[in-house]
């Protein structure tokens, strides 16, 4: 009987450990003042479910507390709320407030900088930007249309002009705001040389007669600045340009705004009786279409048209060379089978274009020299002999020849393409 007490006495379970305080509990018992004691787990307790739902409690304390949104001063302090969570929390909201009104004034800044930017440039140019009141689509879709061009191009054109232009479409007002930028080409671009620009009258009518090169001419704006700032008597020069240039759009009404002249018999004569200087160019298109193995070779003269008009109208003849523009947009090649297509004479291939697109258009800064030979006076010819074949083609031949002969002098005497 002794023994059966004794093992059932043995049986009975031992009693249980003390109940343990949550963890959280125990952190929010300590004062505020104190710092964070960590609580005391007795090492026979078990370590897998409990210690568990002791992590789960600090992280949802936590959460609740880095949740709080409100400013310290506007919400309700947290009854015992541990002093270090309570500054890091206040710190998190203060950084989180200043990044706030950081982006917040951002935007508004970065649009007033975009709205003056704007202002200044429609005051300068009218233009409309690519899907101004639309989205990135209508942008596109601007980008890509013509009609687009066209609009601004037509602005564009409308605006700093002046109330008259003369008979032959020259805006004095939009030439001049060009000005800076052909005596920058002829000044510093290109470093014109000028020898014997004193053969060319003080006044009167004249006809300069040069050969024309370089796939862009370049040569009409440059002679012309040349006129204005190195003659003497500073006289306005106009240059006949060729016709298919305004069959192009935009062009032949640019050409003629900076002071281009269409090329026809008519133009020239109205031109001479208003006692001016012209520029011709009578090889035309054969001279801006020359290969870089041709170039500074003269080609034919036409049928003597210039002569012919200066027979009639009693006009001095005065050739002119020009030295650079060859070397300033070598051609290496032409390409014919897209003049229909295109509407020009040709598509040249420079050996920056087409490979580099429109800037491959952009002339080399060659040096260029401009000699004005002697004038050749015609008034011991009457009108009628203007229709002697034999006469006009022999004075051709001779402004021809001495053409040719300042050419082969000034490119026997130069030292450099840059540097002349």
């Amino acid at each position: 009987m002794s023994k059966a007490k004794k093992q059932k006495k043995s049986t009975k379970p031992s009693p249980k450990p003390p109940a343990q305080k949550p963890i959280v509990a125990a952190i929010a018992a300590q004062p505020i003042s104190e710092p964070i004691s960590p609580p005391i787990v007795e090492a026979d307790a078990p370590t897998s479910d409990r210690d568990q739902d002791h992590v789960a409690e600090i992280s949802a304390y936590v959460d609740e507390a880095s949740a709080d949104e409100e400013p310290p001063s506007t919400s309700p302090p947290r009854k015992r709320t541990p002093t270090n969570v309570a500054n890091v929390a206040d710190e998190m909201r203060a950084v989180e407030a200043a990044v706030d009104r950081l982006f917040a004034d951002r935007p508004r800044r970065d649009d007033d900088a975009q709205k003056s930017v704007l202002d200044r440039l429609r005051e300068a140019i009218p233009v409309e930007l690519p899907g101004e009141d639309g989205t990135l689509v209508d942008a596109a879709k601007d980008v890509l249309s013509t009609d687009y061009y066209l609009r601004q191009w037509g602005r564009i054109g409308l605006r700093n002009r002046s109330e008259e232009v003369d008979e032959f479409g020259l805006d004095p007002v939009y030439e001049k705001r060009l000005r800076p930028f052909f005596e920058l080409l002829y000044k510093h671009y290109f470093r014109v040389e000028v020898e014997g620009i004193e053969n060319v009258p003080s006044s009167g009518r004249c006809v300069l007669v040069s050969n024309h090169s370089g796939v862009l001419p370049y040569d009409g704006i440059v002679v012309r600045t040349a006129m204005r700032l190195a003659h003497p008597q500073e006289r306005d020069l106009r240059w006949l340009a060729e016709d298919f240039i305004y069959h192009l759009p935009f062009l032949g009404a640019f050409m003629n705004r900076i002071g281009a002249v269409r090329a026809c018999q008519e133009n020239a004569e109205r031109l001479l009786k208003q006692e001016r200087c012209i520029l011709v160019f009578p090889e035309g298109i054969k001279g801006i279409g020359k290969l870089f193995s041709q170039r500074y070779q003269l080609q034919r003269f036409g049928r003597g048209g210039f002569v012919k008009l200066a027979i009639r109208t009693r006009a001095p003849l005065v050739p002119v060379s020009i030295i650079g523009a060859e070397e300033a947009s070598p051609m290496l090649y032409r390409i014919e089978y897209l003049t229909q297509l295109l509407g020009l004479p040709f598509v040249p291939v420079t050996p920056t274009f087409p490979l580099l697109g429109p800037l491959g258009l952009v002339p080399a800064p060659t040096k260029w020299k401009i000699t004005f030979g002697k004038p050749i006076h015609l008034d011991e010819h009457g009108s009628e002999s203007a229709e002697d074949a034999l006469l006009v083609g022999r004075l051709a031949d001779r402004v021809r020849s001495e053409i040719q002969a300042s050419l082969a002098k000034g490119i026997s005497a130069r030292k450099s393409v840059w540097f002349g």
